[in-house]
């Protein structure tokens, strides 16, 4: 294994705290990692990790070589990928939301890989919470306020904007000076009852008119509690928390009772467009929407964009309807 190799094995381990995991993401025997590891403390005289039980973790020694080395291998991908014909190559590990791959990723998903046949894509599902690098992910597609919940700790104009949904596709936050977001797509959100329900508390012509009106709760851990509903007038958003018999955390429960007439809902109108088209679901107060929601694409920031996020990165614009 040259030095080069034995960085990137390095980083691995670093990231993912185990060599086992690590030596797993590269396709290598635990043996090989730890040969790697012991080989480079050898060469540069200082101990590089510090091995528990439980965990592996860089000594102050080590978060520095760490460091270089994420920079010093970032440059060769970089040099590499910049000559002429040259494609994306290796693994891309991706964390995304169910039901956005689901319906927009995976059906056009042939067409990209064909395009970079140098290239693997691993799509695992998740929230897009936590350590990315402990998870052992290159990005993650998120469906939301992109920081989550580290809301508060996204900083500057790149909060603002985003909170504003005025960030244009190119717009990258930094939160906690971690992870770069980059606004990729908006969709549209609609509010929908059923017809049953709706001969039951008639319609509503404005949101100062839901005075008697129930809504099926929909449960935010991120949030610790019921999602309000928003509506959005002359360019200001006003939230309201009608009341509830009972809440769910998931969206197919979130349209089956809304379709059993238990309330109003919100949700993504592509998520919901068979029952507003069979007529199961009826579209209400569209003249005062709620906000768009966004899609982000997060990454490590000492990782800088790698031409395999790039190129996905590119590619998921496309996906996306533009607003109406």
């Amino acid at each position: 294994m040259d030095r080069l190799d034995a960085m990137r094995v390095f980083t691995r381990i670093v990231e993912r705290r185990s060599f086992t995991r690590a030596a797993e993401d590269l396709s290598l025997p635990r043996s090989t990692a730890t040969d790697a590891v012991k080989r480079l403390e050898a060469r540069l005289g200082v101990q590089l990790l510090q091995r528990t039980t439980r965990s592996v973790r860089p000594t102050l020694d080590g978060e520095a070589y760490y460091q270089r080395c994420l920079s010093i291998l970032s440059e060769i991908e970089e040099a590499e990928e910049a000559f002429a014909g040259a494609k994306p190559r290796g693994l891309l590990r991706v964390e995304a939301d169910g039901p956005l791959t689901r319906h927009f990723i995976l059906p056009k998903l042939a067409g990209f890989l064909d395009s970079y046949p140098d290239l693997d894509l691993q799509l695992s599902e998740g929230n897009g919470h936590g350590d990315l690098t402990r998870k052992g992910v290159d990005c993650v597609l998120r469906l939301g306020e992109c920081w989550g919940e580290c809301r508060g700790a996204c900083r500057g104009e790149a909060r603002d904007a985003l909170a504003a949904g005025d960030a244009g596709d190119d717009m990258a936050g930094d939160i906690n000076g971690a992870m770069v977001v980059r606004r990729v797509a908006s969709l549209d959100k609609v509010t929908l009852a059923a017809p049953s329900y709706l001969a039951r508390f008639g319609r509503p012509d404005s949101h100062d008119a839901l005075t008697g009106h129930q809504m099926v709760g929909f449960w935010s851990a991120a949030r610790g509690g019921l999602l309000p509903l928003e509506f959005s007038e002359q360019g200001e958003a006003r939230e309201m928390v009608l009341p509830s018999r009972f809440a769910v955390s998931a969206s197919e429960s979130y349209l089956a009772s809304a379709r059993l007439g238990h309330g109003l809902i919100q949700i993504l109108r592509y998520q919901a467009e068979e029952d507003i088209r069979a007529g199961r679901l009826i579209e209400v107060l569209a003249a005062t929407p709620p906000r768009p929601t966004p899609i982000s694409l997060l990454y490590p920031r000492n990782r800088q964009l790698s031409p395999r996020v790039r190129v996905f990165l590119d590619w998921l614009a496309t996906l996306f309807p533009r607003r109406s």
